[in-house]
């Protein structure tokens, strides 16, 4: 019996052009370049300009993922965004998107799980697609965590950076087996009683004001590489596949560390790990599709392949997706 499944058709990303190496947070704070890397892999970052939003992020991912895909906005059907900063608290900062990349009907939203945001902004996209509501969606993650940072917390400030990626998903007929092409499977997760373990600390209905970043860093690290292992095995269990199956493991791009663990755990090595994190830092939703696009433009990803990506953040929710190229 044959299926819908969600078939990449376009990938993009963007970056600020402003790009803060670690020696400059040496210049106010008791760390060093030598103590970042060595902790994070993390080398470098880039940060939003003064006016530059999320939504500017988020189009210029839109643009090129319409450009890779050789489509216009009018070809797309839906936009689901994931952001944890988003414009402002409303209008959602998708339609933004929709307006900027000339998308006049279909419909648009926001998706907030953090860092694990893009991966649930998939599983959103699939269902929609599956059910007929939409043909052709653009699933982007767009961040300027810049904006909620506290500089004088080393333990944070040091691992952020600002970023957009997009990727256009259709709806196409499959044979309906793991051999297919497109989204062949998802894994979600949350567990709120470790919403204290990675936050901001403000909020429209508590503080009034958008707050920083806190975080527990040892504990959620103890989370992180246990958890992702498993939702990666899951949704590898579910597309009817194998972890010698993949391909490619595109991972939340947070700490090399964890993502070390992480592919020893899920047993793959790591060249075939898409490693963009040294130049870019933790993106949070925009991580992903921020390093998916990295790959896909550089050549590194072909038909067929099979992609599994992984995440957790705040909330404390995670997830996996598996895709075939």
């Amino acid at each position: 019996m044959t299926t819908i499944r969600a078939v990449a058709r376009g990938c993009g990303h963007y970056l600020p052009a402003r790009v803060v190496e670690n020696a400059e947070f040496a210049k106010t704070l008791d760390t060093s370049d030598e103590w970042i890397r060595t902790r994070t892999g993390i080398e470098r970052r880039h940060f939003a300009a003064e006016g530059e939003s999320t939504s500017d992020l988020a189009i210029a991912a839109a643009r090129a993922a319409l450009a890779d895909g050789g489509l216009t906005g009018a070809d797309i059907d839906a936009v689901v965004l994931a952001t944890a900063t988003p414009d402002n608290t409303f209008p959602s900062t998708a339609v933004k998107v929709q307006t900027a990349i000339g998308m006049t009907g279909g419909f648009a939203f926001d998706i907030q799980a953090v860092c694990a945001g893009f991966v649930f902004a998939l599983a959103q996209a699939d269902a929609l697609l599956r059910s007929g509501a939409a043909k052709r969606i653009l699933v982007i993650g767009a961040e300027t965590f810049s904006r909620i940072l506290d500089f004088t917390d080393r333990a944070t400030c040091v691992l952020f950076g600002d970023g957009a990626g997009a990727l256009i998903l259709e709806a196409e007929e499959q044979p309906g087996g793991p051999g297919d092409r497109g989204l062949l499977a998802t894994d979600l997760h949350s567990d709120g009683r470790y919403a204290g373990l990675l936050y901001v600390d403000g909020g429209p209905s508590t503080t009034g004001t958008a707050g920083v970043v806190r975080m527990s860093g040892q504990e959620v690290f103890k989370h992180a590489v246990i958890k992702l292992a498993e939702t990666g095995t899951a949704a590898l269990a579910r597309a009817g596949l194998t972890r010698a199956d993949v391909d490619w493991l595109v991972p939340h791009q947070a700490n090399l560390r964890i993502m070390t663990m992480t592919a020893h755990k899920l047993g793959v090595p790591m060249e075939r790990v898409v490693v963009t994190v040294q130049d870019h830092g933790n993106t949070s939703a925009a991580s992903i599709p921020l390093a998916l696009s990295v790959a896909n433009s550089e050549g590194r990803i072909a038909r067929g392949d099979v992609v599994l990506m992984e995440a957790i953040g705040g909330g404390l929710a995670w997830g996996a997706a598996v895709l075939r190229w």
